[in-house]
């Protein structure tokens, strides 16, 4: 008899975090599970610590090569049996009933995909700093149902928002299998949000718990202390394509939507486009860059008054994360390997 959830976590050298992220998802009170760890070549003991575990209810496939996060996470779906597909990044836990909690709600709702709010904790610390619904404003206190349109709206990369693309859903597997829907192994980073919108235009019925049972972990080398340009540059180019779609044509509010998405993260491509370099120092590069984006420009002006405030901040507190915060979305989301 196939189990009623198959949770899914893929490991590229996490061998600190690793063990905590199995455990949690073992010992929840729902025991009708199976585990799937893929471990994207990781050089580190990775591999040795998950298969430390002595459980019937875990499988450790190991890539020989290193593919990403997206390839890996699809090897665990072909591998997954479960009812429910639950994604589980290796360097974060589940709370012990997450998974009972989710199911018995997605249950009720008749749902395709359900998902809760996340706790945001730093590495090394005991308690959660916040949550996704705290963080977006939204005075959320009951389950609510998600549309395509809320999801994109509410999810502008840069700006305040529920940011349900971070959240990290169960998925009924039927629905996956039917649409013939998988992560997009092209795309680094930001696979989540992409997967989420592959089943909401097909017609999920996707549900969000406001109650956070999911803690994700923030941490050094997370994407705030890398170029946000590659992300940026996916960004442009799966929202572009997404656009192609005649369901997409047909929806004027959705197009409208993407459009707007598209709009801002082309003018933060061209900003950070300018300010890395500038960061770096490579001021040739900056200035050619410059004078190929000259909507800069126009976007440092707008922006002036934020980067001054950050500043007297960063001198007052000595804390460098002010300078993050106007993007604090990308505080919280991981790298891909």
């Amino acid at each position: 008899m196939n189990p009623k959830v198959s949770v899914i976590i893929p490991a590229y050298n996490t061998e600190a975090y690793i063990e905590k992220a199995i455990k949690s998802a073992l010992e929840q009170t729902l025991n009708d599970i199976e585990v799937i760890v893929v471990d994207d070549a990781s050089s580190d003991k990775t591999v040795e610590i998950a298969k430390s575990f002595i459980d019937e209810r875990l499988k450790v496939i190991v890539n020989q090569q290193n593919l990403g996060a997206a390839a890996a996470r699809n090897r665990a779906l072909k591998a997954a049996q479960g009812e429910w597909i639950a994604v589980l990044d290796s360097d974060d836990w589940y709370a012990l009933e997450r998974l009972e909690k989710l199911v018995s709600l997605a249950n009720e709702k008749n749902a395709d995909m359900i998902a809760d709010d996340i706790y945001f904790i730093n590495d090394g610390e005991t308690s959660p700093w916040s949550t996704l619904i705290q963080e977006s404003g939204k005075g959320i206190d009951k389950i609510f149902q998600v549309d395509i349109v809320y999801f994109v709206e509410t999810d502008i990369f840069g700006e305040p928002g529920l940011h349900l693309g971070l959240s990290k859903p169960l998925f009924k597997r039927e629905f996956l299998l039917q649409h013939g829907i998988e992560y997009d192994e092209d795309i680094r980073m930001g696979q989540d949000y992409w997967l989420d919108m592959k089943c909401l235009i097909k017609g999920a019925r996707f549900f969000v718990e406001p109650k956070p049972y999911y803690f994700y972990r923030s941490r050094p080398g997370s994407l705030v202390h890398q170029s946000r340009l590659p992300r940026l540059n996916q960004s442009c180019k799966a929202t572009n394509s997404f656009m192609q779609q005649e369901a997409v044509k047909k929806n004027t509010a959705l197009t409208r939507a993407l459009s707007r998405s598209l709009a801002v993260y082309k003018k933060n491509l061209a900003y950070f486009k300018v300010v890395e370099p500038l960061k770096e120092r490579k001021w040739l590069t900056a200035l050619t860059q410059m004078t190929k984006n000259p909507e800069f420009f126009y976007y440092f002006i707008s922006r002036i008054n934020k980067i001054i405030e950050r500043r007297i901040q960063y001198f007052m507190t000595g804390d460098k994360s002010v300078f993050h915060m106007s993007y604090n979305i990308e505080k919280k989301r991981k790298p891909t390997n």
